[in-house]
């Protein structure tokens, strides 16, 4: 399907998911178009007006040189430098639905007329997301001030198929469309991962026995926190029609902080997803041309730092947190079941083969190390990522580096730790259920089915690495995909 692009509101999470993750293409309308025209016309007129404004990129030239105007002949060559030799980044590169999401976001700079450049070059940004392959965008690497080590390779091919005019160029490379796109492609993530963490730790709450009181829906008005009571109403769901027997007594903490603990996780998905809408509709191009209005009728264009996005990067740091402390309760999860004198459950059948009996259910014991691993690389991770000091190029004005591409790496790591400790944690509630032959409440058989299609119940003894890893892969892509 096409989405029609009037307006920047247009470009918004469900707009991200349509194109990144579904990959529908875009079409420019024709009273954008037209907007984009208009602007181009002025903005050419404000250029020529007497005395010449000092426009950066347009009638200066560019870094360690703005304080040098060009004449009117230099311009036009300026504009046509083919620089895109300064894509010196490399590596990894970001996934193909990133890519496409930083294009969607590009265009927000366009469709009202600030990037003030033809009507030819909004189209061509747009034509990128028609279904061809796109360029390879390196991960790593981004120390720059702003997004142009990774926006240079991204618009080099386009930039070859046109003589660009003033302002295209820097229309492309200058601003913050790579941080819209990564704040949004977590938030995406995100829901789907809460979602799923919701899943698992209702299924290691029926396999303990913990009391049902601890997830009481009263406690939504106790508390007063929309995003514990959305907790609360994730956990209900899976809950409902739950096992008896439970214990009558209080279970350990690791298990009545559940609700808190994933509310905040939906408090930081809250945060992701308002730094994603804020910043995916944003118009940070520098310089960024600002329409006609009654003060200005050519209008304006000034140098701003609108190219640094202060917005994403803590969002991302607080997701890659609340990600490392729900790896955590899996461990303690993973832990508690298979201690029998707390889980009440029986002891040798789930931490390992009971050499006096040859009804022993394998080696299940021996998953919690493998948990602490990735906890301690989500922690790790999950450390706030502070702005970098560069000096690029000796002393120029490139002296603050962009920290957006730093915390989407060290977010996207430590969710997919999480991915693995929740794999694990889904094995050990399965096979308590297995041991003390009990089914999961309605919601989640289903659910319970597939974990066993990838790692049957476990008997005698074998090697769970390979299985565990193709159910953390299955977690994952129902993180990521439709």
């Amino acid at each position: 399907m096409t989405i029609i692009l009037t307006t920047r509101e247009d470009i918004n999470l469900s707009s991200v998911f349509r194109v990144a993750w579904k990959k529908d293409t875009v079409q420019i309308s024709g009273k954008a178009l037209q907007r984009i025209a208009e602007c181009r016309a002025s903005f050419l007129r404000l250029v020529e007006t007497d005395p010449v404004p000092v426009i950066y990129g347009v009638t200066t030239a560019m870094g360690e040189l703005a304080s040098r105007r060009l004449e009117l002949g230099e311009r036009d060559r300026h504009a046509r430098i083919k620089a895109f030799a300064a894509a010196t980044s490399f590596g990894e590169p970001l996934p193909d639905r990133v890519v496409r999401a930083i294009v969607l976001a590009r265009l927000a700079n366009f469709l009202e007329g600030n990037a003030a450049t033809t009507p030819r070059v909004a189209l061509a940004v747009a034509a990128m997301l028609d279904g061809g392959p796109m360029p390879l965008v390196p991960s790593s690497g981004q120390g720059g001030a702003g997004e142009i080590l990774a926006l240079y390779p991204l618009f080099a091919e386009l930039s070859t198929r046109f003589d660009l005019e003033v302002k295209e160029r820097g229309s492309l490379i200058n601003g913050s469309p790579c941080a819209a796109a990564l704040v949004a492609d977590a938030a995406l993530a995100a829901r789907r991962r809460i979602r799923l963490a919701e899943k698992i730790f209702a299924l290691s709450i029926e396999a303990f026995r913990a009391p049902l009181e601890h997830y009481d829906p009263a406690l939504d008005a106790l508390w007063g926190d929309e995003h514990e009571a959305a907790a609360l109403r994730g956990l209900g769901e899976f809950l409902a029609g739950a096992g008896t027997g439970r214990r009558n007594y209080q279970a350990p903490v690791s298990y009545r902080i559940v609700p808190r603990i994933l509310g905040h996780a939906h408090r930081a998905l809250a945060s992701a997803e308002r730094a994603a809408t804020v910043s995916l509709a944003s118009v940070s191009d520098n310089p960024v041309y600002i329409p006609p209005d009654d003060g200005h009728p050519l209008g304006r264009c000034i140098s701003t730092g609108g190219y640094h996005n202060a917005m994403a990067t803590p969002a991302l740091d607080d997701l890659a947190a609340i990600w490392a402390d729900i790896c955590l309760l899996c461990d303690r999860h993973a832990s508690k079941l298979l201690n029998g004198k707390v889980s009440l459950l029986p002891d040798l059948l789930l931490t390992g083969r009971d050499w006096s009996d040859s009804d022993g259910h394998g080696n299940v014991g021996y998953v919690p190390m493998a948990i602490t691993g990735y906890l301690e690389q989500a922690k790790l991770a999950a450390q706030r990522t502070f702005i970098p000091g560069t000096e690029s190029a000796g002393a120029g004005q490139d002296d603050v580096a962009t920290t957006v591409f730093l915390a989407w790496t060290k977010e996207a790591r430590a969710g997919r730790c999480l991915d693995a400790a929740m794999a694990m944690l889904a094995v050990i509630a399965s096979q308590a259920l297995h041991v003390t032959e009990r089914v999961a409440p309605p919601a989640l058989q289903s659910f319970v089915a597939d974990v066993r299609s990838i790692v049957p119940p476990v008997g005698d003894d074998r090697v769970l690495g390979p299985e565990l890893a193709t159910l953390t892969g299955w977690f994952t892509r129902q993180v990521f995909e439709e």
